[in-house]
């Protein structure tokens, strides 16, 4: 077992922290916790740990200070920072001294798991492997940071600050994204990408939150940039595929200074077209692009009008689409059976990509024996009936949520992540509406307000765990995303009509 060592100022947090992590799960255990940094330095004095999770601002001593003093005690400690202060000379400076990550208040489980998986990985390892605790630290922070700014979700001042400090170089004129999938052994492939390419200028490669490895190329001439490209790739296909199978997908070349995140989206659509050409390990959006321009174009057939009828889930609409689009391919002499179905099959992808654009979640098993009965036909009549089935799958799924593609989306969040702090305000912004919108159309669709549900969800879930656990109230109250017990309290003698401890002794 690792052992781990908390710092906080706020009991609940530290509390909090007990309750909210499967420690033994994760091989560790917490093996104590302090209130303020110098108490936290006398108790490491001699208790033997591996990891500290600490707070920044502290009485006494802070948590910087803290970290500084007790590497001279541990220097291979790991160290996690916890903080409400998203200040950027704070996080360069836990840089300095070797953090593993630099998480804000109110921490988000799922990334603070994340960081403690990492955290036992490295831990689990030769220590040799890494010569200096700073360098691996640094690799997070990189994933970390150009994630966000190929997803759009940080500012520019920001991204150039911490760029860097972290030694990202993007000064060219033009940029070009590609992706690299691998079945298994992300970590290893990653390791091998980075031998391959140490050296080399203009590339920047790291891993996003798919665990995919991204290779991000930066340059001013764009014909020698894609020709340095297509050299690069080669080379990683012949290092890496004779130890597992790869999809190598290339995104567009974009200008710096416009929209370079696109390319890391079109990057992103292309890895859904290996589900049709599977003999291949490399696809390039441009190839794909003008493929899909000319289908369209010289077959008469538009996507949009197939989006639109699938927001409105109106299947006979689709249908109809389908029988006067697909059907019109009778009089088209000229057309190969081949042709029929490369075409049919990239319908069948954007089906695909418009549910799970709807609904956030996977949908690969839903189409794949349609793929299957595509490759399989050359009759014009069977792929018309083949598309409408997809078509009637595609909106009965969206049908069975009973409610606009939005709004479940919010619902199957709360669902998820009822424990974490959630507003019209935040979920908004998740799903690019706005917030008074939001909450007018969930209002309309659930019958209650958004505030009302989520109290309601929260509260059901505590009365179950009053029923069935021997958790304490105020530990119940946590782990149902009520950090104030005092508010759980009022909440749930609103709702159910007596107080929690009242309820507990009914059960």
């Amino acid at each position: 077992m690792y052992k781990v060592f908390i710092v906080d100022d706020e009991p609940f947090i530290i509390e909090g922290l007990y309750d909210i992590v499967d420690w033994a799960a994760l091989g560790m255990e917490i093996v104590g916790h302090a209130e303020n940094g110098l108490e936290a330095l006398e108790a490491l004095k001699v208790t033997p740990a591996d990891i500290l999770v600490t707070d920044i601002s502290m009485p006494k001593m802070n948590g910087l200070d803290l970290i500084r003093f007790v590497r001279e005690i541990h220097p291979d400690l790991k160290v996690i920072v916890l903080s409400g202060f998203n200040d950027f000379a704070y996080v360069k400076e836990g840089l300095t001294l070797g953090i593993e990550n630099y998480l804000l208040k109110p921490i988000n489980l799922e990334e603070f798991k994340a960081t403690l998986n990492t955290v036992v990985e490295k831990l689990n390892v030769s220590k040799t492997k890494y010569n200096t605790l700073n360098a691996y630290s640094i690799m997070i922070l990189k994933d970390n940071v150009m994630h966000r700014w190929m997803r759009g979700q940080i500012n520019p001042q920001e991204f150039e600050e911490r760029a860097d400090l972290l030694g990202i170089v993007l000064n060219k004129r033009y940029i070009l994204v590609s992706i690299l999938r691998l079945q298994d052994s992300e970590h290893e492939a990653f390791d091998s990408v980075l031998t391959q390419l140490e050296g080399e200028e203009g590339i920047i490669p790291f891993r996003d939150m798919d665990g995919d490895i991204v290779l991000v190329y930066n340059f001013d001439d764009i014909e020698q940039g894609i020709k340095k490209v297509d050299i690069v790739h080669h080379k990683l296909i012949d290092l890496l595929t004779p130890l597992q199978p790869l999809h190598l997908s290339v995104g567009n070349v974009e200008i710096m200074e416009v929209e370079p995140a696109r390319s890391y989206t079109n990057a992103k659509k292309v890895q859904e077209y290996f589900m049709i050409y599977q003999e291949q390990n490399i696809l390039r959006y441009d190839d794909l692009k003008d493929h899909q321009t000319n289908a369209e174009q010289g077959l008469h057939m538009n996507w949009s009008n197939y989006a639109k009828l699938i927001m409105a889930k109106d299947k006979e609409g689709l249908l109809a689409r389908i029988e006067e689009d697909f059907g019109s391919l009778r009089q088209v002499e000229w057309i190969s059976p081949s042709l029929l179905q490369d075409l049919a099959m990239e319908w069948i992808i954007r089906f695909k990509m418009q549910l799970e654009e709807i609904r956030h979640a996977e949908e690969s098993e839903l189409y794949k024996k349609h793929f299957e009965k595509i490759r399989t036909t050359s009759s014009l009549e069977e792929l018309i009936d083949i598309m409408k089935e997809v078509a009637e799958i595609t909106v009965d799924s969206l049908a069975s949520d009973m409610k606009s593609p939005v709004v479940q989306q919010v619902l199957n969040y709360i669902k998820q992540s009822y424990n974490e702090d959630l507003s019209l305000k935040t979920l908004g912004a998740l799903y690019n509406i706005h917030p008074v919108y939001l909450g007018q159309l969930f209002h309309k669709e659930v019958n209650e307000s958004f505030t009302d549900y989520i109290n309601w969800y929260r509260i059901d879930k505590a009365k179950e765990l009053l029923r069935t656990s021997q958790m304490k109230v105020h530990e119940i109250a946590r782990s149902v995303g009520y950090w104030e017990t005092g508010y759980f309290y009022k909440q749930f003698k609103k709702y159910v009509g007596i107080s929690p401890t009242e309820y507990k002794g009914l059960s």
